[in-house]
């Protein structure tokens, strides 16, 4: 009776579902060897991300994500952004920034004036909505917040009445909405989601928006300025980066890499990769902790200080800044950044520049150094200098002409899509998004069921380590291992024993191809 009951717990309503228990170990692979660090994409001597190592990592970090800052300085000595003391009005530079040239703000204007009685406001898919302790509203992903203010007062009212009772509202489910709550002392953060995400998933969006507010502000001064006024209106301090949290909620719906907790690359021969990483090392000056040449989301090479490591999670928030504000395409920028996964107390400083005019390559060179501005644009000149001297510019545009590959050529006729990450190197890698994704509401279709294969993969209680799952339109097949984890999306033809026999014929493609799809030398100063 209790094996069915469990059984029942994992039906689909629009079609079947294979699962296969996961092992203690989890240490299962399709082909022998590939355990964490022998598989594709695991070729460094030294991981370049301070990465976690599964789902349940990651969901037990934000469980103690709202310590005080002193109690999270971690590993960041002599590279520690000392500016914990930073003028407010320098904290809300990049808003001013995006005020300035923004480049949807035609876009947040809509979104944020809609009618939020309206029928057209209520059938969005997410909500997200931002609040002090005090129940003065900071963010709403649609609609004004001063037209939202008395929901947020409900919403406060919810949190505080479950918390007088010495515990703590985490989720409420029912009608088809989820609703989550993440509090992270002074901020109040709830989503509310009419999509097939689970809790913890919609709990790890928030997260990256509490995150986003720490980035722009750090950790001391968001404390700071509610300890001095318990009612004080953060509005004004986040003045013009709407946008900024925007975009990443934009980026967390359909790009994977967040869901995984991994980096996507720019698909570019080793060889070639290997002199621009070497024209970037060789360009550094002394304040330099580090430098990451970006197009787009995707990782082009990263040179980092030996002592230091760049959470993933970081790399995502710096993208999505530099992606979001059209006035640094304008000129080179200089803006304090917080890295809060490195160190949420103080800030970093940012030279941001896209030496490529018309393509998304974007340069960002961080220091710890207030002043250093002019040593970070000489060394972005000397790059480029470099890259001309060793012939590796022309490798780089062609790269940035074509960003991304066929799934054809993997060479399984059924095969639509995938999502492969290497657990040890944190980094992914997906091919283009084609027929029948082609459309913004079909790619975040197909994010949905990866969402619904991953949340039951990484289940807390009962995790598995492969699942077969079929519908009307498609077949999913997703598997984890200690080496990788790998999504893969079949036509409506596909089979199980197709599907399986694709994992092998991935795999050995990828290893083919795996110094043109990742970093496989990363290089330190």
């Amino acid at each position: 009776m209790a094996a069915d009951v469990d059984r029942q717990l994992w039906e689909s309503t629009n079609g079947s579902l294979s699962i296969e228990p996961v092992c203690s170990d989890r240490a299962d692979s399709p082909a022998p060897g590939l355990v964490s660090g022998t598989e594709p994409g695991a070729g460094q001597e030294t991981a370049m991300f301070a990465h976690t190592e599964s789902f349940e990592d990651l969901t037990a970090d934000t469980e103690g994500a709202g310590l005080e800052p002193q109690e999270r300085e971690g590993s960041l000595q002599e590279g520690r952004g000392e500016d914990e003391e930073e003028p407010r009005e320098e904290c809300a530079v990049i808003g001013r920034q995006q005020q300035e040239g923004g480049r949807e703000g035609g876009v947040r204007d809509k979104d944020k004036d809609e009618d939020v009685t309206s029928d057209a406001w209520r059938a969005h898919r997410k909500h997200v909505f931002v609040l002090s302790e005090a129940g003065k509203p900071i963010y709403s992903r649609y609609g004004s917040e001063e037209a939202l203010s008395s929901t947020m007062g409900v919403m406060m009212a919810l949190v505080s009445f479950v918390q007088s009772g010495d515990n703590t509202i985490r989720s409420i489910q029912g009608d088809g909405y989820r609703v989550v709550f993440l509090r992270r002392s002074p901020l109040v953060l709830v989503g509310v989601s009419r999509g097939s995400q689970s809790a913890g998933q919609l709990l790890r969006e928030l997260q990256y928006v509490y995150l986003g507010i720490v980035s722009l502000l750090s950790a001391t001064q968001l404390q700071r300025v509610f300890a001095h006024r318990q009612s004080y209106d953060l509005r004004r301090l986040l003045s013009g980066s709407e946008h900024l949290t925007g975009s990443l909620l934009r980026l967390l719906e359909r790009d994977p890499g967040p869901l995984l907790s991994a980096v996507a690359c720019l698909p570019l021969p080793g060889p070639a990769r290997d002199r621009v990483s070497a024209c970037l090392r060789q360009a550094r000056a002394p304040p330099l902790t580090f430098s990451l040449l970006l197009a787009g989301t995707r990782l082009v090479s990263l040179v980092r200080r030996r002592d230091l490591h760049l959470h993933h999670l970081d790399l995502h928030l710096l993208a999505n800044m530099a992606a979001s504000c059209s006035a640094f395409r304008e000129a080179e920028g200089w803006t304090p950044v917080c890295l809060p996964k490195l160190n949420a107390a103080g800030f970093f400083h940012a030279h941001v520049s896209f030496p490529l005019p018309g393509t998304p390559l974007c340069l960002l060179l961080l220091s710890t150094e207030r002043e250093a501005f002019f040593e970070l644009s000489a060394c972005k000149q000397r790059f480029l200098e470099l890259l001309h001297k060793r012939n590796a510019l022309l490798a780089l545009q062609e790269a940035l002409s074509c960003p991304t590959y066929s799934v054809a050529l993997v060479g399984v006729p059924e095969l639509r899509h995938f999502v492969y990450k290497s657990r040890s190197s944190g980094l992914y890698t997906s091919p283009e998004l084609e027929r029948p994704y082609s459309s913004e509401e079909e790619q975040e279709r197909l994010m949905c069921l990866y969402q619904q294969l991953h949340s039951r993969l990484h289940h807390p209680t009962r995790p598995l380590s492969s699942i077969y799952h079929t519908t009307h339109t498609h077949n999913l097949y997703a598997k984890v291992t200690s080496g990788f984890e790998l999504y893969l999306c079949f036509s409506a033809l596909g089979t199980k024993a197709i599907a399986e026999a694709a994992v092998s014929k991935l795999l050995k493609w990828i290893r083919k191809e795996e110094d043109r799809l990742f970093i496989l030398n990363p290089l330190t100063y």
